[in-house]
C-alpha cells in the first residue's frame, strides 16, 4: 500500500530561476548587457545581482540559470585561464574560454543546471560571441538568453543590422534588456552593461529609473 507524503508539495518542487542575458558583436569588440534580478520561484533573493562575470581581461562571460551553478562555472574556467595564459605567455583567445565553458557544463550536465553565453576580444578573431549550451558551441552575431530572452526575440530579430557600430550595439542591448524587465516577471531591476574592445573592457550600471521606456509604460 503507497503511503502518503507528509511534506508539502513546494519541498520537491523544481524551484524556477529567470534572467535576462545577451550578447553582441561589433567592428572592433563586443557589447555584453544583463538584468540584476536573482529569482527563487516567485521570490526575489537578490536584485542587484552583477550577472556580467569576468574569465579573463578582455573575456566576459554572462550568466543564466542556477545563480550558484553558473558562477561556479565561471569561476573555473577563470582560474584555468590564468593557467593557459601564463603557460602560453599570451593573452588566452575568446574561443578557448568558450571552449572551456562547453566542455565543463557537458560534463556536469546531469548535476549543473545553466546556460552561458561567452563574449570578448582577441588579437586573432577580434570581438566574438559563443552560445554554449551542453555539448554546442557557436559563434553568433548576437545571443540572448534567459527567461526574458522570449519576451525579446522578435525584438531582436528586428532590430539587428549588419555593420552597427559600437553606440549602436550598446543603445541595442539596453533597449533588449529594459524590454524583457518590463515583461518578464523574473527579470528586472538594474542593468548591467560591459563594452569590450582591444584597449580592455568597460563596465557600466544603469539605474532602472534610467533605462528607455517603450509604449507599455
Amino acid at each position: 500500500m503507497l503511503q502518503e507524503s507528509s511534506e508539502p508539495g513546494w519541498i520537491s518542487e523544481e524551484v524556477k530561476t529567470g534572467t535576462t542575458i545577451i550578447a553582441i558583436e561589433f567592428d572592433g569588440g563586443v557589447v555584453l548587457g544583463s538584468d540584476s534580478r536573482v529569482s527563487a520561484g516567485e521570490t526575489v533573493v537578490n536584485r542587484v545581482m552583477n550577472k556580467l562575470s569576468l574569465l579573463h581581461d578582455k573575456i566576459y562571460c554572462a550568466l543564466s540559470g542556477s545563480a550558484a551553478d553558473a558562477q561556479t562555472i565561471a569561476e573555473m574556467v577563470n582560474y584555468q585561464l590564468d593557467v593557459h595564459s601564463i603557460e602560453i605567455g599570451e593573452d588566452p583567445q575568446v574561443r578557448s574560454a568558450a571552449t572551456l565553458v562547453k566542455n565543463i557544463s557537458y560534463k556536469y550536465k546531469e548535476e549543473l543546471s545553466a546556460h552561458l553565453i561567452v563574449a570578448g576580444w582577441d588579437k586573432r578573431g577580434g570581438g566574438q560571441v559563443y552560445v554554449t549550451l551542453n555539448g554546442l558551441l557557436s559563434r553568433q552575431p548576437f545571443a540572448v538568453g534567459g527567461s526574458g530572452s522570449s519576451y525579446v526575440y522578435g525584438f531582436v530579430d528586428a532590430e539587428y543590422r549588419k555593420g552597427m557600430n559600437k553606440e549602436d550595439c550598446q543603445q541595442f542591448v539596453v533597449n533588449t534588456i529594459s524590454l524583457a524587465m518590463s515583461r518578464d516577471g523574473s527579470s528586472g531591476g538594474v542593468a548591467y552593461l560591459v563594452t569590450i574592445d582591444e584597449k580592455g573592457a568597460e563596465e557600466k550600471c544603469i539605474l532602472g529609473n534610467e533605462l528607455p521606456t517603450f509604449y507599455d509604460h
